[in-house]
């Protein structure tokens, strides 16, 4: 953390996703349906993979892993923000801000690399069916897991002491609606090159390695795909790895589009609808997309209600 002689600043002040008053409410009650579903969404794929036997493989071990993460780093943002929504004043202490910052950047870097996880686990499934059991085997998963916990909680130690360890004794009014690297750094009254410099490497360096984890993963199940002889296997083997194409397809296109814009075009208020997305939309949108295209988890979503209503039907009597 700065210097307590150096850091004037002991609390910031949030402009939100708008500054504009008559959107308030409408945004409150937007984004409070949104949190909700997540919060639904993400309890149910871990209530549903955590109790059903027949989610218990290393896809649903995973999946449900993801969506720990995503309900997680949703709640981080979300509370603190429906709560701006509805206040005269949007602050933040200083504590609280880089407290806020070191958990979304633990659970946005553990989602990037437990989408890279889950790819490598789908090309095992396709191009080594024989040896899934073996390859990905549950020690290997609980090793997958940790690793990626592990590495993102360094990150996100490493990258918020570099924030917070610059001077922020001017302006303390964040152009966000959570605190986050870019818009801090743009606050502070010192150097900004090293933690500038290490926010960029790490975010790039995340960025490549799990990417390449994933389109080699990817180019691989299709070749394998491509070469398989029945159409009937083509289909399933394509089915099985669907949905987490998708949700990768959404969550990298996004990264991509906030950090491969032009820097002419690039603005605070883009990163910042972009922020929405990744940190709101598509924790909401990745329930539905395993959900809806994945017949294993609608099965277990029948008998997990039937379950449920024929023990409501049974405490009754």
């Amino acid at each position: 953390m700065a210097p307590e002689n150096a850091t004037q600043v002991t609390e910031f002040v949030f402009i939100g996703v708008s500054d504009i008053p008559e959107l308030q409410i409408p945004l409150f009650l937007l984004f409070l349906v949104i949190y909700g579903l997540t919060v639904m969404g993400n309890m149910g794929i871990i209530t549903l993979t955590s109790v059903d036997s027949r989610l218990q493989s290393p896809m649903y071990f995973f999946l449900r892993h993801l969506a720990i993460i995503n309900f997680s780093n949703s709640t981080v943002i979300a509370p603190k923000m429906l709560v701006n929504f509805l206040v005269s004043k949007k602050t933040t202490s200083y504590y609280e801000c880089a407290t806020q910052l070191g958990a979304f950047l633990v659970f946005i870097v553990a989602e990037v690399f437990m989408l890279a996880v889950m790819a490598y686990d789908r090309y095992v499934a396709i191009c080594n069916p024989l040896l899934y059991m073996v390859v990905v085997s549950r020690r290997i998963c609980l090793l997958l897991v940790s690793l990626t916990y592990l590495y993102s909680f360094s990150t996100a130690v490493v990258v918020s002491s570099c924030v917070f360890s610059v001077s922020y004794c001017a302006s303390n009014v964040i152009n966000h609606f959570y605190c986050d690297n870019v818009p801090l750094l743009a606050l502070s009254c010192s150097d900004t090159y090293i933690p500038e410099t290490i926010v960029f490497v790490s975010a790039a360096t995340n960025m490549f390695f799990s990417m390449t984890i994933v389109l080699v993963s990817y180019l691989n199940i299709v070749l394998s795909i491509l070469r398989m002889r029945s159409s009937e296997g083509r289909k399933k083997a394509f089915s099985t790895c669907a949905s987490h194409m998708t949700a990768v397809t959404v969550f990298y296109g996004t990264l991509l589009f906030m950090y491969l814009q032009p820097r002419s075009s690039h603005s605070l208020d883009t990163d910042k609808m972009a922020s929405v997305f990744y940190t709101l939309v598509i924790p909401m949108l990745n329930p539905m997309i395993y959900s809806l295209r994945n017949k294993d988890v609608k099965a277990a979503l029948r008998r997990f209600m039937g379950n449920l209503c024929y023990s409501l039907k049974t405490m009754q009597f």
